[in-house]
């Protein structure tokens, strides 16, 4: 959709690798013992190499060497690894919570210990077999017409369902004050377009044939007519994806943006039945939609007219099936995993299921978990010292943006002032969701799940036309991420990252200046990336660049494609420096700035500048940087994110930030010639 918020982390794609639930003896999973506090430690290193022919390795080849990636993971990392210890904190929660029947009716406590113990039933859910969409499917199958077709599609857009295309409410790009409609491509089942039209590919589409056809046999067809039934989700899924936009196009916020009134949309695609969809949706009064792909649309138009209807109804029951495989019984989560999680991205084993189960409560009603959570885990002090980081970092940036030669002083003066009205949220909303509206029982897994989507869909739908609320967070507290909001021109550090690696206040600046600093300088630099600076002060797409000084961005920003577009991290497939452009601007902004602001903290007190394990602290700062990217992933996990996702490897954003700085190669005596140089020419310098 069109909703632009940039991510710190990659997010894990929900319903894959995550969330398929496999029932544990007697209904039980317990938690390992306390994970290691995964902070910063020389112990990481491989010192034997010199950190001019490879510095991921000299700052990270031990801790590579000595963590393999888990069975039930498809890759492990430094953030994976704080998530973990996050998620067994969690779980400490979710027990509490359960057993505490006698806490109050739509108390965060009693909202959450009932979802986690439908979700913990599994003699329940295997109980219950198919019933949980035994209605939706004979709806499905009692569909005669177009217009029930897609009031049947409204219906489960509404409970959070996929399918055919997306849609959601966001504040609008172009008057951003206020929330709008959008529409947008989707109805894929695979990660991405590229699955269904690249030969490099087919493999995954037989084996997702296979899926398919496995799972309508789980639902009770004959053989030969699951099969058939499979081809056509296939076949249909196939040209949608012929009809979407890759992901590079997808990131140009202004094609992306494409107003349209309620009688236009009515209109343009007479084969779609909006007014039937948009009756049921409560938008019968919608003045306007914002439509990412019109051409998509068009597509739909097209083949709704030539597919038969029949098509329709079996691609309906796939994604009834595939949205619901997760919460239902053990036979259909299993074969949902063994695509999902096994063949996309080699996960050999699914994840605890007191775990899977946490993931979805974070999903579901995650501020609920989030109010719990802060009040353990966050304190007080982490806040303030937080906000001391963040302001030095703003003061840094700013004056980057003052003194930055390439840029004029008409484009400067805006730059400066949408800087100004830049703001920061740090740990937990001032007021947390209310979820008293949702019913939640205590043996009804997939339905607390639908029944918190549809509360979510509705809380949004009927806030079209009305003022943005600018307290709402876009992510848990709990959650192991950061992110910039360009509409609403902030950045947001939920309480989850405010743990080690990222900031560890027993460590000294320099380390957490590596860590957090950085983080706190990529989200900032995300409002000056290559999308971020097409929002204006307001928070609004708006051309406010010189052309002169658009030309000096991209040439730099040109750069950076090269330099990524160079990264091999398997044999013939390399990273896709423009899908990673904006990503790699952030990096390369947040190292940058983290590096300036050391500096300036180790001049005003001169007594922090140590050697410390024989590193100084220009030192610690890159090691620091590089051990937050360590990684280990399975090939197939690093395909599937070389496809879909606009961060770039976690070895490439080790290093390819630093070889832009000067600084860097002053810490470490890397000279012209060595591995690691890079020619001054070459070098992306842009904020």
């Amino acid at each position: 959709m069109n909703r632009r918020t940039f991510a710190f982390l990659a997010v894990w794609l929900p319903g894959l690798v995550l969330l398929a639930g496999t029932p544990s003896v007697n209904g039980l999973d317990r938690a390992d013992s306390p994970p290691k506090v995964p902070r910063f430690s020389v112990g990481y290193m491989d010192r034997s190499v010199n950190p001019s022919t490879d510095f991921y390795q000299f700052a990270d080849g031990q801790w590579v060497k000595d963590n393999p990636v888990p069975p039930d993971k498809s890759r492990w990392a430094s953030f994976t690894e704080l998530a973990e210890r996050n998620w067994y904190l969690i779980h400490g929660i979710l027990t509490q919570a359960e057993a505490d029947t006698a806490a109050s009716l739509h108390s965060p406590e009693r909202e959450v210990g009932d979802f986690f113990a439908s979700a913990m039933d599994t003699n329940r859910i295997e109980q219950l077999g198919f019933k949980p969409i035994a209605n939706d499917l004979a709806r499905i199958a009692h569909v005669q017409t177009r217009t029930e077709l897609f009031q049947t599609l409204a219906a489960f857009h509404d409970e959070g369902f996929g399918g055919v295309f997306g849609s959601d409410v966001s504040p609008d790009e172009k008057n951003s004050a206020i929330y709008a409609f959008e529409l947008g491509q989707g109805g894929l089942s695979l990660p991405d377009r590229d699955y269904y039209l690249k030969a490099s590919f087919a493999p995954i589409r037989e084996k997702y044939l296979q899926h398919v056809t496995k799972m309508f046999e789980l639902l009770g067809e004959k053989p030969a007519k699951a099969k058939a039934d499979a081809k056509t989700v296939l076949s249909l899924e196939t040209d949608l994806a012929k009809a979407s936009r890759t992901r590079v196009q997808l990131r140009d916020p202004n094609k992306n943006y494409n107003k349209f009134s309620r009688a236009d949309l009515l209109s343009r695609e007479p084969a779609i039945p909006w007014k039937a969809y948009l009756l049921d949706r409560g938008l019968e009064k919608l003045p306007y939609a914002v439509v990412g792909q019109p051409e998509f649309f068009d597509a739909v138009n097209t083949l709704l007219n030539q597919r038969p209807f029949s098509d329709w109804k079996v691609y309906l029951r796939w994604h009834v099936l595939h949205s619901s495989a997760p919460y239902l019984q053990r036979a259909v989560a299993d074969e949902n995993f063994a695509f999902f999680g096994k063949v996309l991205s080699g996960q050999q084993r699914q994840e605890p299921r007191w775990k899977r189960a946490a993931h979805v409560i974070d999903g579901s009603i995650g501020e609920a978990l989030g109010e719990l959570y802060v009040r353990k885990y966050f304190p007080p002090e982490a806040k303030a010292r937080m906000n001391e980081l963040v302001d030095n970092l703003k003061a840094v940036f700013r004056d980057h943006l003052e003194k930055v030669s390439w840029m004029g002083e008409a484009t400067r003066v805006k730059a400066l002032a949408k800087f100004d009205r830049f703001t920061q949220k740090i740990g937990y909303p001032d007021k947390f969701r209310d979820y008293s509206s949702v019913v939640i029982h205590r043996d009804d897994y997939l339905g607390n799940v639908r029944r918190a989507a549809a509360f979510e869909v509705h809380r949004n739908v009927v806030r079209i036309g009305k003022a943005v609320d600018r307290s709402e967070w876009q992510m848990t507290p709990e959650t192991v991420n950061a992110y910039f909001n360009p509409v609403q021109n902030e950045i947001v550090f939920p309480a989850g990252i405010l743990q080690p690696p990222f900031f560890d206040m027993t460590m000294d600046d320099a380390v957490n200046y590596g860590g957090i600093g950085v983080v706190i300088g990529h989200e900032i630099t995300h409002g000056y990336d290559d999308e971020g600076r097409k929002y204006d002060t307001n928070g609004n797409l708006n051309d406010w660049w010189t052309t002169a000084d658009a030309k000096a961005f991209e040439a730099r920003a040109q750069k950076v494609v090269n330099e990524y577009d160079a990264f091999e991290p398997l044999p013939g497939l390399h990273v896709n420096g423009k899908l990673t452009l904006g990503e790699n601007i952030a990096d390369l902004g947040g190292v940058t700035i983290a590096y300036d602001a050391l500096e300036r903290t180790l001049a005003k007190d001169p007594s922090k500048r140590k050697t410390i394990d024989g590193l100084t602290p220009e030192q610690r700062f890159f090691i620091s940087f590089a051990q937050i990217w360590r990684t280990n992933i399975r090939p197939a996990e690093a395909r599937r994110l070389l496809t879909v996702d606009p961060h770039s490897p976690g070895q490439f954003r080790a290093v390819g930030p630093l070889v832009n700085l000067p600084a860097f190669y002053k810490a470490f005596a890397i000279k012209p010639g060595a591995p690691m140089w890079r020619s001054p020419d070459q070098r992306a310098q842009i904020w």
